[in-house]
């Protein structure tokens, strides 16, 4: 019954884990069914960044609050809230409505993943308990890789139907109507299969909201609805001095408080902040990439949304591969070398793909993301074995959602800013372009402005996302240089009578 249950609080990780990438591919279409114009893609960021902030902000403490009220009880109000998210979701006529849904999926969605490990140290003994642990992990990096293939093969699998066909212009909205039956079939094998079990503990509630509340004024700060003006918006440096008060006061909280989100006895801190700080820089690369190679798809190669997937599938494919083998070379190697390949590997990729010009060809296309995207993979065991040495055996679990929530949180600043930035520089570089009309000239005249217009969009363009992947190849490069801190192969770390004693 345990392996059922299992197999039900893991495909429920899988579904939050989907739909944190699922929006990808399929949103260009989304705003032009919202009636965002093309140039104003900065009202759109919310749309990926939403659900972000829910996963990461409420994975701590929701995972916290399950040895209170239960591991069943808090999966079947996570499942009922995604199921709530999606629905309004997917009825979303305007834009903060579409938010909103992403946002309570996103809560609901980040909550899975701890309360699934949780249940694992709940039904497993320890030493059986890694391979449980490592199809949990499975399933939240499957949902990675597959997140943005999958809302595409949703959207067009309706769209082929000659029944939707009316619905062509709205058929990302089939993505989220779908999770409803699986929500529901996943709440009635979890309520038939796990355990209620309850334990008197105490919730850092405070630490909880102080990082949740650090986090969303981070997204605020970042989110610019007029990047032609700056970068950051006129509320934008208060706001953010605001978010890093906060989160000074979550870390002085951590240190006094009786209860915390992370109990630090027996943590190796050294390695365990730079698991931390390797895995932000990996999520902030995986999502700048999931996002802004389709969008040059889309804006600079003139692909429609299937055939940016196509283009953006040499990247996905080439993840899971990269994972495989960082797995398998990281037993022999050690995380730390595995690690600082696949991220220097990256970096170079990226400085690679910040050449791209308007006609690159398709060799060129696949080499470049297939190398950023094994380069990418390679970090994945790594990170997710490193955690496990440098920390005891009873926090397993909420070190490894601390992993996942510190990648989420690179993806969720990383796309954020780079969004900003990004966005600033199209608007200034676009700046002295006017559109050219019709009226008063030649056709003749009017076809010669209007391709001088469509070469300095593309110019502008090219010259954002050029910008962009090079700033991407520095972050990579400083995750290769976080590398050198993770734990080396010799090193290892036993549970002594409670305590944690490493060798060399």
């Amino acid at each position: 019954m345990r392996k059922v249950a299992l197999a039900a609080s893991g495909a429920a990780v899988l579904l939050g884990a989907l739909d944190a990438y699922v929006v990808v591919g399929v949103l260009t279409d989304m705003v032009r069914d919202l009636g965002i114009a093309v140039n104003e893609l900065e009202q759109a960021t919310p749309i990926v960044t939403g659900y972000l902030l829910g996963y990461v902000a409420g994975m701590p403490l929701l995972g916290q609050l399950s040895d209170r009220l239960g591991r069943r009880f808090v999966l079947q109000v996570s499942l009922l809230g995604f199921l709530v998210g999606s629905v309004i979701t997917a009825l979303a006529a305007d834009v903060p409505l579409l938010v909103l849904g992403r946002v309570v999926q996103g809560l609901a969605g980040g909550a899975l993943l701890p309360v699934t490990m949780a249940l694992v140290a709940d039904l497993w003994e320890e030493r059986r308990r890694s391979a449980a642990l490592g199809t949990v992990g499975a399933a939240q990096e499957l949902g990675s890789v597959l997140g943005t293939l999958y809302g595409i093969a949703v959207a067009s699998l309706f769209n082929a139907m000659p029944l939707f066909e009316a619905w062509e212009p709205q058929s990302w909205r089939w993505i989220f109507w779908v999770n409803i039956p699986l929500a529901i079939i996943a709440m009635v094998v979890v309520q038939r299969t796990v355990p209620n079990t309850r334990r008197e503990v105490r919730i850092d509630v405070v630490g909880g909201v102080l990082l949740a509340a650090a986090l969303s004024l981070l997204v605020v700060a970042l989110y610019n609805p007029t990047p032609a003006e700056s970068v950051l918006p006129s509320w934008g440096w208060p706001t953010l001095i605001a978010a890093f008060v906060v989160l000074g006061g979550f870390f002085f909280w951590e240190r006094r408080s009786a209860v915390r989100l992370m109990d630090p006895d027996g943590v190796q801190w050294r390695p365990f902040w730079a698991v931390l700080g390797v895995s932000l820089a990996a999520g902030a690369a995986l999502m700048v990439t999931l996002v802004d190679v389709e969008l040059f798809a889309q804006t600079v190669l003139r692909r429609d949304s299937a055939s940016a997937a196509t283009l953006l599938a040499r990247f996905l494919i080439a993840l899971p591969v990269g994972a495989v083998l960082g797995g398998f070379l990281a037993s022999r190697l050690g995380d730390r070398w595995v690690s600082f390949g696949g991220l220097a590997m990256a970096s170079v990729s990226y400085v690679f793909i910040a050449q791209w010009p308007a006609d690159v060809s398709g060799l060129v296309l696949t080499r470049d993301l297939a190398i950023a995207g094994f380069g990418l993979g390679l970090v994945i065991a790594p990170l997710s074995g490193a955690v496990l040495r440098v920390v005891p055996p009873v926090r397993h679990g909420v070190a490894s959602a601390f992993v996942v929530v510190a990648r989420m949180t690179g993806m969720l600043v990383g796309v954020a800013a780079l969004s900003a930035w990004g966005l600033h520089r199209f608007r200034e570089l676009t700046a002295g372009l006017n559109t050219p009309l019709p009226f008063g000239v030649e056709p003749a005249e009017f076809q010669r402005q209007m391709a001088e217009y469509q070469r300095g969009l593309t110019e502008a363009l090219l010259t954002e996302y050029h910008e962009i992947f090079l700033i991407t190849a520095v972050i990579c490069a400083l995750g290769a240089l976080g590398s050198v801190l993770l734990p080396g192969k010799s090193q290892q770390t036993e549970s002594v009578s409670g305590n944690l004693r490493s060798t060399k």
